[in-house]
């Protein structure tokens, strides 16, 4: 047999990272919704406070070095060996600093719940540790198909224990054992698919060779952690735990959506990309394929989110959580906008430019607490709109034009232009912002939420995919080809 070509691989990926990142999202919306219907608002606010934590040290233990093993062409078995140590150190030294510092946590908050429940959830991250360098083989070696079993199988158990533990009033205790159960059956499963055993053949020299690498990007993760969680800190500071539960409410489902476009780029790209070599040509052609293929699917899918968010919170969550929705729209423009960020960042890290990623998420997230924290103290407002709603208005703005400073930096590496990048990236906005909108209007004929919301998204789908055969979109023809030449096969 033949080996797979990279464009066989790629194509592999992306279905499989989208198949599993579909049904990830299908069952985390079931288990959300049902467990969402028996707790409170607060409940969701008070995991939420700790999540900044649980992120910072999740970066802390990894340290960069699954993408610094990633990026080693000729990585080995003694490689793997120091790099599990190292994390699971790592990982056990910050569990033992962040459990004397959990009164100062509750403190910050002014929560005193948070004392014991920051002890427990944080036991994740060590936990965790384990499936560090598993997971990065099973990432070197673009074996999505692995990825997905066990993401899936993680998820069924850990949503099942979630929903167990709500219904016996265990509150948001359920949601902090829901995640350490997550991060259990990922290890197993990542050392069963990738069968990597540590042994004792290990040393600090692949560690200070891959140090300069993996440094940036520890820092890198650390603000990234920083800028996903801003909200959660400052809300749970300036407000309390209910507001933090509606805007967590909001941003997961916000997170389910993008990431599951997401998680189909990144299952791929940086492989990819580093396959691919210094051929700048075909770089560029490479980019830009894997660009209209992510606006192709991101932007529907998120601007249809947006359009529904109203009946969907309803809908699904019940009235109680229909605070989110407002968010949940805004949030969605910029998820929209997500998976060309990841698709971009994915490159300069396959390009080895982990100081170029490390300086930008920095800046960006210094940037956005300054804007955020002034918009609250200097209570600003902008045509009417001001408190929350201007401070998320505000962090999907910058979001979205940071895609500029990224742009500089590709177009540094490949002179791929901005001209280029938006004539890959604009008629699939525009087709889909039609869509919605033909989709919207016909939707307010009806009175009924369930009818309602099933009308725009069958319209929507209608609509946009009609419009990109008719303007003759290479990339819908390509994927339907695809699914089913796959299909004939199966």
């Amino acid at each position: 047999m033949s080996e797979p070509t990279l464009k066989d691989k790629t194509a592999r990926g992306i279905l499989w990272g989208g198949l599993s990142n579909g049904m990830m999202q299908l069952l985390n919306a079931v288990f959300g919704v049902v467990i969402a219907r028996i707790l409170s608002r607060e409940d969701y606010g008070l995991v939420g406070m700790l999540a900044i934590f649980s992120t910072i040290a999740a970066s802390l233990q990894e340290s960069g070095f699954v993408s610094a093993l990633t990026n080693k062409r000729d990585a080995t078995r003694h490689d793997y060996n120091s790099v599990f140590w190292f994390n699971v150190s790592v990982s056990v030294c910050i569990y033992i600093l962040l459990w004397f510092c959990a009164p100062l946590i509750a403190h910050f908050f002014n929560e005193p719940r948070l004392l014991w429940l920051s002890r427990y959830a944080f036991v994740g991250f060590v936990v965790a540790s384990l499936s560090i360098v598993p997971r990065a083989i099973l990432f070197k070696q673009l074996r999505v198909k692995e990825q997905s079993i066990t993401s899936l199988v993680a998820l069924l158990a850990s949503g099942t224990v979630g929903i167990v533990m709500a219904v016996n009033g265990m509150a948001y205790w359920g949601i902090a054992t829901q995640s350490i159960v997550f991060v259990l059956f990922v290890a197993l499963l990542s050392w069963y698919f990738s069968r990597f055993r540590p042994s004792f053949d290990a040393s600090f020299r692949p560690i200070k060779e891959m140090f300069g690498f993996s440094v940036k990007m520890l820092v890198t993760n650390v603000f990234n952690a920083i800028n996903n969680n801003v909200f959660s800190i400052l809300f749970g500071r300036f407000y309390d735990s209910d507001v933090v539960g509606v805007y967590n409410q909001a941003n997961k489902w916000n997170t389910m959506g993008s990431q599951t476009i997401t998680g189909m780029v990144q299952s791929v790209a940086q492989p990819m990309f580093v396959e691919v070599g210094s051929d700048m040509a075909r770089q560029r052609q490479v980019f830009r394929k894997m660009l209209r293929f992510t606006c192709f699917i991101s932007f529907p899918a998120m601007l249809g989110l947006a359009l529904v968010s109203s009946d969907f919170i309803v809908m699904l969550l019940t009235e109680k959580w229909l605070p989110s929705a407002r968010i949940l729209q805004m949030l969605c423009v910029a998820g929209a906008f997500m998976p060309i960020t990841t698709l971009y960042t994915n490159f300069i890290i396959s390009r080895g430019k982990s100081d170029v990623y490390m300086y930008n998420i920095v800046s960006m997230g210094l940037v956005m607490i300054l804007l955020l924290c002034g918009l609250h103290y200097t209570k600003a407002s902008l045509f009417g709109v001001t408190g929350i709603p201007l401070m998320v208005m505000s962090y999907v703005a910058l979001a979205i034009l940071w895609l500029l400073l990224w742009h500089f930096f590709l177009w540094r590496e490949i002179r791929l232009s901005l001209w280029k990048v938006l004539h890959d990236l604009l008629p699939f906005l525009v087709v889909a912002l039609v869509a919605m909108a033909v989709a919207y209007f016909v939707g307010r004929g009806f009175s009924n939420i369930y009818a309602r919301l099933s009308v725009r998204v069958v319209v929507a789908i209608i609509v946009y995919l009609a419009l990109l055969w008719l303007l003759g979109a290479k990339i819908l023809r390509e994927s339907l080809n695809y699914l089913f030449r796959r299909h004939g096969k199966g």
